[in-house]
C-alpha cells in the first residue's frame, strides 16, 4: 500500500514539474518578444507606437549611458593540448595540498 502512495505522489510531482517547465518556457518566449521602453516610461501607459516590434539589445552590451559597446569583452587565444597540460600541471603543483609523488610512493 505504501508503494502505491509513493508512486502516486511522484506521479503528481512529475506532472507539476512538467507543467511548470511548459509554463516557464511559454513565459520565456513571451518575455523574449517584449520590447522595453525608456526607464522614465514605467509608470506611464504605453502608446500604440511602443507596441511596434523593435530589436532590444542585451543590457550587458550597453555602457552607462545606454550606448552599444563595440569592443570585444573576451579575447581567447588558441593553445595546444601540451600547453594546456603544462598550465594545468603548474596549477596542480602550486596548489596548497600538493605533495611530491615520489614522497607519497615512499610512504605507501
Amino acid at each position: 500500500m505504501l508503494h502505491l502512495i509513493y508512486i502516486l505522489a511522484f506521479t503528481v510531482l512529475a506532472f507539476l514539474a512538467v507543467g511548470n517547465l511548459i509554463r516557464n518556457l511559454m513565459m520565456l518566449g513571451i518575455e523574449s518578444q517584449r520590447s522595453y521602453g525608456h526607464q522614465g516610461q514605467f509608470n506611464s501607459r504605453p502608446s500604440s507606437s511602443q507596441f511596434q516590434r523593435r530589436s532590444v539589445t542585451h543590457p550587458e552590451l550597453l555602457d552607462e549611458k545606454g550606448n552599444v559597446v563595440n569592443e570585444p569583452f573576451l579575447v581567447m587565444r588558441s593553445m595546444t593540448v601540451e600547453d594546456a597540460r603544462e598550465r594545468l600541471d603548474e596549477l596542480y603543483n602550486a596548489s596548497p595540498g600538493y605533495t611530491d609523488g615520489a614522497h607519497d610512493e615512499a610512504q605507501g
